[in-house]
């Protein structure tokens, strides 16, 4: 019994429209040829899959225990494909990606899992990497893309940068904490005089003097871990505003509420890469993930 991909993805389009018409508008396919598929595919299984009802079409028992198996067939199709195209890029069945510390570990997910469905057999390796570091390992080759502050930014012309956007900090304290119950007009005298911690991605991106507000500060590594170091009280820290969206920081951390801050520390990151044909369809897909976690946090600020 041979069947083909496009019939099973005609009795599909038939089935869940239940019309000729919309399944050959859907397909972009003529109404008589969309027909003649599904005439064909029902002589080749030997069963009646739709009864015709003047313009519509209702789907016969046969039709409705077909449906499931055809639809897992066009997905597992699908998968086929992009492993296909994944494997079609020789060197690149593994990527290192590296990043700054600064960056939300939600955009990363997303990315992840943008690029784990669009090239299901790709190895990606995350790695944290300064701005200096970022810069020389994607001209030699061991880093294939990077997102890279942006701050003081200088022409690229040796590698391939896409601006993706701001990232915002505010000041975070201990929820409930003597921080938090401080009044916005007292918040900026209380922080110059409480400690701070900072994180280590902003000295060596040359950007200290712009976050550092107290005499008490201590440089820490990891986001991670100055969350942490934030449910002791009395101290404080810039961090993505985005960790605004994250239970686990909400449930320990606040945002503080300056008079004189009318909004965060904004800085810009681009998406840095070779110019290399190969990786273009990457780029694509890790971008997509990057506008996706946007939109998502933009709509989250609306709520």
């Amino acid at each position: 019994m041979n069947f083909s991909l496009e019939q099973l993805i005609a009795f599909v389009a038939v089935y869940e429209e239940r019309s000729f018409s919309k399944a050959a508008t859907k397909l972009n396919k003529h109404r008589t040829t969309t027909g003649q598929v599904i005439t064909n595919l029902e002589d080749t299984l030997a069963v009646e899959l739709m009864v015709r009802e003047g313009r519509y079409v209702e789907p016969t028992e046969e039709a409705h225990l077909l449906y499931h198996y055809a639809k897992s067939i066009i997905e597992q199709s699908k998968i086929f494909d992009k492993m296909a195209l994944s494997l079609a890029y020789g060197g690149l069945e593994s990527i290192s990606f590296g990043y700054s510390s600064m960056i939300p570990l939600g955009l990363l997910q997303i990315i992840r899992r943008q690029l784990t469905n669009d090239f299901p057999s790709m190895k990606v390796n995350f790695l944290i990497k300064n701005k200096a570091e970022l810069e020389k390992e994607i001209k030699e080759g061991s880093i294939h893309f990077g997102i890279a502050n942006v701050h003081h930014g200088k022409g690229m012309f040796d590698m391939d940068s896409s601006l993706i956007g701001y990232i915002e900090f505010m000041p975070f304290v201990k929820k409930e904490g003597l921080l938090a119950n401080v009044t916005p007009e007292m918040a900026l005298t209380e922080l110059r005089k409480s400690r701070q911690y900072v994180l280590s991605a902003f000295s060596q991106e040359n950007l200290k003097d712009k976050v550092v507000l107290s005499a008490i500060h201590e440089e820490v590594d990891q986001v991670a871990l100055i969350i942490k170091m934030l449910q002791d009280d009395n101290c404080w820290a810039w961090l993505p505003k985005v960790l605004s969206e994250s239970s686990y920081a909400t449930e320990h951390l606040q945002m503080m509420d300056l008079e004189q801050l009318k909004q965060g520390l904004k800085f810009p990151f681009a998406l840095w890469n070779p110019h290399s044909k190969p990786l273009m369809p990457i780029k694509k897909s890790i971008l997509m993930a990057v506008d996706e976690y946007t939109k998502h946090f933009t709509d989250l600020l609306k709520h």
